[in-house]
């Protein structure tokens, strides 16, 4: 039988991660001389990296059996699979912030807002009952609100202090945001011992 594929998030999740499993008694060394390899055979598993919106990608569509990736990006793109281990590590939070002292929820006017997350934002503010004009945002998503293109952001916020570098603060808390650990909805049927012995080992490293 094929071994069970594990994508992980690439970068600083994939730093920890590798942590983990050498923590789980997994020998990492083909992943920390992987060169330029995409597909690394470890012990008993296939390790693919990936950008943490691949990692939803290949685990919801089966070509990957397991995933490990932030949970800001779960909420960005949803998908059906199983989540099923908060890893507890690259943790943050989603918050809605804007200029310091201003009046966000004041006055009648359609508030824009920019965001590398236009799904998470339309979502918060639909339960909020608020209409909102959502801008899209690839790099610092900061300068919207300094150049008059939005009166708020959404974004991850870690110690905060880039918002206070740029004159902006927390309006309000969406979610806690860290890594987790997905699953495939059928290989979590098809392959559920392999699977369960997987998420065991991973349980034992945090006792």
């Amino acid at each position: 039988m094929n071994k069970i594929k594990i994508a992980l998030t690439k970068g600083r999740l994939e730093k920890k991660s590798v942590e983990l499993f050498e923590k789980m008694g997994i020998d990492c060394t083909p992943l920390l001389n992987k060169g330029r390899k995409l597909i690394i055979p470890v012990g008993d598993y296939d390790i693919i990296l990936a950008k943490a919106a691949d990692v939803i990608t290949y685990v919801e569509h089966g070509v990957c059996d397991i995933g490990f990736a932030g949970k800001d990006t779960i909420m960005e793109s949803g998908g059906n699979f199983y989540e099923v281990f908060d890893l507890d590590y690259g943790k943050c939070k989603f918050c809605l912030a804007a200029k310091k002292g201003a009046d966000f929820y004041g006055g009648y006017n359609i508030k824009r807002i920019a965001t590398k997350y236009p799904h998470v934002a339309a979502e918060f503010f639909k339960k909020k009952g608020m209409d909102v004009q959502i801008i899209k945002i690839e790099g610092s998503v900061e300068l919207a609100p300094l150049l008059s293109l939005s009166d708020a952001i959404v974004d991850l916020v870690e110690t905060g202090s880039t918002l206070r570098e740029n004159g902006l603060e927390v309006i309000e808390e969406i979610a806690d945001i860290s890594s987790r650990v997905i699953v495939n909805a059928a290989s979590m049927k098809l392959r559920k011992d392999e699977i369960d012995e997987f998420l065991q080992r991973l349980n034992a490293a945090y006792a």
